[in-house]
C-alpha cells in the first residue's frame, strides 16, 4: 500500500520506489551509476529516500563494493546532503520545544515562533543532547534564526546546498542587523553559496553585512569590545595550553602582535633557542611578556644554560619567512573550546595536592618561573612523592601528564603565595576527605614519611600525632621541596552517610561547610553546567523554608542560572545521598550527576 509522500519532501527522487516507504529499496532501485558525475542521482535533493538509498549502496561498514572512484565521490558528496537534511530537522525539532516553552509576547513579528522562552529550554537540550549550556543555546538560537529571520538559509541547509557550520558562519555575521537588514543581506548572498568552503560563505556574509549597513561592521566591533572582552585559557589535544584573549581593541591587537614578533627577531638573533622555528619563538616572546621576562633576562638565562659557544648571534629572518604558510588567513570562527562555562574561572580549591594563589612576577633563576596567578591544579601526590606516575588536571585544562605535574607543582612551590590543599579520595576518585594547608607553627615529632622524593626535590607528608576528632583523619605535615612545612587538618566529607556536624543553624552555611561541599561537588551539579564550584551558589536542594537542612547532605553547588531554573515551574531536583543530584525536566526525563571524580 503506497503512502502520500512526506510533507516538504515531494516525490521519491527516483521511479518505481513506493514514495515515502521507509523500507528497503524495490524494483527500480537506485544504482552506483546514478550517483556518478551526471547520474540521475548526482544532485538529487536529501530526504528519507536518499538516507536510504546511499545507506545501501555504502554497504557493511561504509566500504561501498563495486563503486568506482567517481561514484565514491558522488556517493560522499550525496551523504554531506543527508548530513545538512539531518541537521535541518534536529533544528526543526529544536523549533518545536521553543514554541512549547515560549513566553508569550503581545505582537510578536516571528508567526508561531515565540520571541523568548523559557529559561530552562536550554538546560533540557543540553541534557537531552549531552552538550555543554552553551552549545544547547547556540543550538537554539540557530533554530529560531534560521526561520524567523533566516529562512532562505534555513532552506539551503534542508536541501543540502550549505551545512549546519556555514549556516551557524551566517547567523553569526548577521547578528548586528536588524531583521529588515538581515533580509536585505539574505537576499545578497542567497544564490551565491552553492559549493562555497565555510571560509568563502563567512567573507561573503561579512561583506553583506558592510554593504546593507555600513555601521554594521563598527558596531559588531564595538559590541564585541564591549561583551566578548575574555581571555582564556584550555587544552589542546596535544597535551599542551592555548591562551587567547578575545574582544582586543584592533589597534592593540596589532600592537601587541608586532611587539610579540619584534621580541622573536630578538630571541632568533641571539640564538635563544638554537634551531627553533620563528613561530615558537613568537610563544617564548608572548609568555614571556605576559610574564614579565625582559628581554635581557631571557638572553641572560639562555646563554647560561647553553653549551660554551653557542651564543654567538644569528640573523633573524622578517616576520613568517620560516613558515609555509604564513600570513594565510582564514575564517575560522572564535576559536572559543565550546564545552567549558568559565575556563579558568575560580578561586582555591583543592584536590590531591593543589595549587592556587596570587604569584608574584615571574623568576628568572635557573629554577623557572614562579606558577602564575591563580591557577586551580590537582596534582597527585603519590607523582609528586614519586609512588606513581598518575596523571593531575587543571580546571579549564584537563588532564595533566606526570612530567608536567612534577614541573607544576615544582613551580608552585618556587612561589610563597600558593595556597595548598589536600584531598583524600576513594576507589573511584570521590573526595572523602579535604584540608587547607597553613604554616606550620615549628616542627613536630613525626613519623615515618609517606613517600621518598621527586626528581624535583624532596616532597613529603607525614602525620603528626594529633589524630583529630573521632571520625576524622588527623593532622598532616607537607614538605615542599623548597623546605617549607605545611600544616592540614583533614575534615571528612560525606558522600554516602552524613552525620550532619557541619551543618549550620541558618540558612547560609559556614565557611568551612561551604568550602567542603565544593570540594565534593567541583562544579555546578546540573550535569551539563561546567562553572567552578567555587563560582557557583551554595542552594538548598530542599528549599531552606521548607524545612532543609543547611548542610552537606542538602547543600549544592549551583550556577547562578541552574539555581534559577531549578526554582522554576515543571523542575524538580533531589539528593538520594550526599553528593548525588538528580534532575527531573519539565518533560519528566531524568540526569543524575554524582560527586566529581578527582584523578585516583
Amino acid at each position: 500500500m503506497s503512502q502520500q509522500p512526506i510533507s516538504g519532501h515531494g516525490q521519491s527522487p527516483w521511479p518505481g520506489r513506493d514514495p515515502g516507504l521507509p523500507g528497503g529499496l524495490a524494483a527500480g532501485q537506485p544504482t552506483l551509476a546514478d550517483f556518478a558525475e551526471g547520474g540521475a542521482l548526482d544532485a538529487c535533493p536529501p530526504g528519507p529516500d536518499l538516507a536510504v538509498a546511499v545507506a545501501g549502496l555504502s554497504g557493511p561498514d561504509w566500504r561501498c563494493p563495486g563503486a568506482t572512484d567517481e561514484e565514491l565521490l558522488g556517493l560522499l558528496n550525496r551523504w554531506a546532503s543527508v548530513e545538512s537534511w539531518a541537521a535541518a530537522g534536529k533544528l526543526g525539532v529544536a523549533r518545536e520545544l521553543l514554541r512549547r516553552r515560549g513566553i508569550p509576547v503581545p505582537g510578536s513579528a516571528y508567526g508561531d515562533l515565540p520571541e523568548i522562552w523559557d529559561e530552562g529550554t536550554g538546560h533540557e537540550v543540553a541534557g537531552a543532547l549531552a552538550v555543554s549550556l552553551p552549545a544547547a543555546d547556540r543550538l537554539l538560537n540557530l533554530a529560531w534564526t534560521l526561520q524567523a529571520r533566516l529562512p532562505r538559509i534555513g532552506a539551503l541547509l534542508a536541501a543540502g546546498t550549505i551545512d549546519a557550520l556555514k549556516a551557524s558562519i551566517i547567523v553569526k555575521e548577521f547578528l548586528v542587523l536588524d531583521d529588515p537588514h538581515a533580509a536585505m543581506a539574505e537576499a545578497l548572498i542567497v544564490d551565491q553559496l552553492a559549493d562555497k568552503t565555510a571560509a568563502q560563505v563567512g567573507k561573503l556574509a561579512a561583506d553583506a553585512v558592510i554593504r546593507v549597513d555600513p555601521e554594521g561592521a563598527e558596531k559588531r566591533r564595538e559590541r564585541a569590545e564591549r561583551d566578548d572582552a575574555r581571555v582564556r585559557i584550555w587544552r589542546e589535544n596535544t597535551g599542551a595550553s592555548a591562551l587567547a584573549a578575545h574582544g582586543l581593541p584592533t589597534d592593540a591587537a596589532l600592537a601587541a602582535h608586532a611587539n610579540i614578533n619584534a621580541r622573536a627577531l630578538a630571541y632568533k638573533k641571539a640564538k635563544v633557542m638554537p634551531g627553533a622555528k620563528l613561530d615558537q619563538l613568537r610563544v617564548l616572546a608572548f609568555t614571556d611578556i605576559l610574564n614579565g621576562i625582559t628581554l635581557a633576562d631571557r638572553i641572560t638565562l639562555a646563554q647560561a644554560h647553553s653549551p660554551a659557544g653557542d651564543s654567538e648571534p644569528a640573523r633573524g629572518k622578517a616576520p613568517g619567512e620560516d613558515d609555509e604558510h604564513a600570513g594565510e588567513n582564514d575564517y575560522a570562527g572564535d576559536g572559543n573550546p565550546e564545552d567549558d562555562e568559565e575556563p579558568g574561572d575560580g578561586a582555591k580549591s583543592g584536590e590531591d595536592v593543589t595549587a592556587s594563589g596570587e604569584a608574584p612576577a615571574a623568576s628568572t633563576a635557573a629554577a623557572g618561573p614562579a606558577l602564575p596567578a591563580w591557577s586551580n591544579l590537582t596534582l597527585p601526590l603519590a607523582t609528586l612523592l614519586g609512588l606513581a606516575s598518575r596523571a593531575g588536571e587543571g580546571h579549564g585544562l584537563g588532564p595533566l601528564d606526570p612530567a608536567l605535574v612534577r614541573d607544576l607543582a615544582a613551580a608552585a612551590s618556587r612561589s610563597p603565595h600558593s595556597a595548598w590543599c589536600l584531598t583524600i579520595t576513594d576507589r573511584n576518585g570521590h573526595a572523602i576527605a579535604h584540608g587547607c594547608a597553613r604554616p606550620a607553627r615549628k616542627k613536630r615529632k613525626q613519623t615515618r614519611p609517606l613517600g621518598a622524593g621527586s626528581r624535583d626535590g624532596p616532597w613529603a607528608l607525614t602525620r603528626q600525632d594529633d589524630l583529630g576528632p573521632p571520625g576524622g583523619y588527623g593532622t598532616w605535615t607537607l614538605t615542599l621541596p623548597t623546605g617549607r612545612d605545611l600544616t592540614i587538618k583533614l575534615s571528612p566529607i560525606p558522600v554516602r552517610d552524613c552525620d550532619h556536624r557541619y551543618e549550620s543553624a541558618g540558612y547560609q552555611p559556614s565557611d568551612t561547610l561551604r568550602h567542603l561541599v565544593e570540594i565534593r561537588d567541583g562544579t555546578c551539579t546540573f550535569p551539563s553546567c561546567s562553572r567552578h564550584a567555587s563560582g557557583c551558589d551554595f542552594e538548598h536542594t530542599i528549599p531552606h523554608d521548607q524545612g532543609g537542612r543547611t548542610c552537606a547532605c542538602n547543600g549544592a553547588a549551583r550556577s547562578r542560572r541552574c539555581h534559577r531554573v531549578k526554582q522554576s515551574k515543571g523542575w524538580t531536583v533531589t539528593q538520594p545521598r550526599p553528593g548525588w543530584h538528580r534532575w527531573t525536566t519539565p518533560s519528566g526525563r531524568s540526569y543524575t550527576q554524582g560527586p566529581r571524580q578527582y584523578p585516583a
